[in-house]
């Protein structure tokens, strides 16, 4: 028993080593890519010299400097808390819901959030940002409140029961979606580029305003990690170890669907983070929640800013969607999770 103890130690170890290496090597590594190169050497000095006592000539030009902390530094900021929402959220969903399949988006987030944005840009005029973000975030809020509603009206308390009616008011929000899509006229282009998710207008106020739903939702879910563990061996097992699912699902349901409406608010519908991240982690430390979860927070920024690094070199001087990267690595990947499911025994 010891040993198997301090095997598992050690893998969550070397885990928390790989993703903290991985996410510092892909900062830097986003901080120096792009349309105009920066020498790798010279972004680390030029990050260097806004340490305190420490005094580093980058010999980067003004224009230079301007590009990596104006539009890199809040760029690769917001995709690393936007991956490490999605991806916390998921395996926080895939542990309270015990669906090794579930996302982020499980319970009409993304229809939510969709609507809300396209509303914004076909009747907001010239919506940007600014009012495009708040009204998705309550798109994607009322979905899931929604769905939670209904599913106490007709008597459910099961997670099953959750999921269920948050795929009906998924349905209606994307029908809704698609109807105003259908008559949006010039807008129609503006709403696709959202709902396949950007990065492109990144600043440091998407950066603020994100901030305070990344601490929050973080701190809650690293905080019932032991009970979600004793939850995989079902709720009457788990209530009778004094854990109350009812509650434990209720709170991660509400603090996963604010991280998770705060980060498509901001950076659009971004797939698969939330199911590739969590099952990566789970590979290589186990199917502990105290691991997962802290780990799946790091391996999504990671994650995502290597994506955002590819969406905007793969066609430079242009840039690809960066949902449409997410799903080139995550749909194949789904797949074969959902093929090594199904082989279980």
């Amino acid at each position: 028993m010891d040993l198997s103890h301090e095997a598992a130690r050690r893998r969550r170890t070397i885990g928390y080593l790989l993703a903290g290496a991985g996410l510092l090597i892909a900062a830097w590594l986003g901080l120096s890519s792009g349309p105009a190169r920066i020498p790798l050497g010279a972004v680390l000095e030029e990050l260097l010299d806004r340490l305190p006592l420490l005094s580093v000539d980058s010999g980067l030009t003004e224009r230079s400097a301007a590009i990596v902390w104006e539009l890199r530094v809040p760029r690769v900021i917001l995709a690393g808390m936007v991956g490490g929402l999605l991806a916390v959220a998921g395996g926080a969903y895939q542990g309270v819901f015990r669906n090794p399949l579930a996302d982020p988006f499980l319970l009409g987030v993304a229809s939510g959030a969709g609507l809300g944005a396209t509303v914004a840009i076909v009747f907001g005029g010239a919506a940007g940002p600014g009012v495009i973000a708040p009204v998705a975030f309550l798109g994607g809020v009322t979905a899931v409140a929604l769905a939670w509603g209904f599913s106490r009206t007709v008597g459910g308390r099961s997670g099953l029961t959750l999921i269920l009616t948050g795929i009906a008011v998924a349905a209606f929000f994307t029908a809704v979606q698609t109807f105003i899509q259908q008559r949006s006229g010039e807008q129609a282009r503006e709403v696709y580029s959202w709902i396949l998710g950007s990065l492109s207008t990144s600043s440091w106020t998407d950066v603020a305003v994100l901030s305070p739903y990344l601490v929050v939702t973080a701190a809650i879910l690293l905080a019932v990690r032991r009970p979600l563990d004793v939850m995989a061996v079902g709720d009457e097992e788990a209530a009778s170890l004094g854990v109350r699912p009812d509650r434990i699902r209720t709170l991660v349901v509400i603090a996963a669907t604010l991280g998770t409406a705060a980060a498509v608010s901001v950076s659009g519908l971004i797939g698969f983070v939330g199911i590739v991240v969590p099952h990566v982690v789970r590979l290589l430390t186990g199917a502990t929640y105290r691991a997962i979860l802290p780990l799946a927070l790091l391996g999504g920024a990671a994650f995502l800013i290597v994506a955002d690094l590819i969406a905007r070199v793969a066609l430079s001087p242009g840039e690809l969607p960066i949902g449409v990267v997410t799903a080139f690595v995550g749909a194949p990947f789904f797949a074969v999770v959902l093929r090594s499911s199904g082989r279980r025994p």
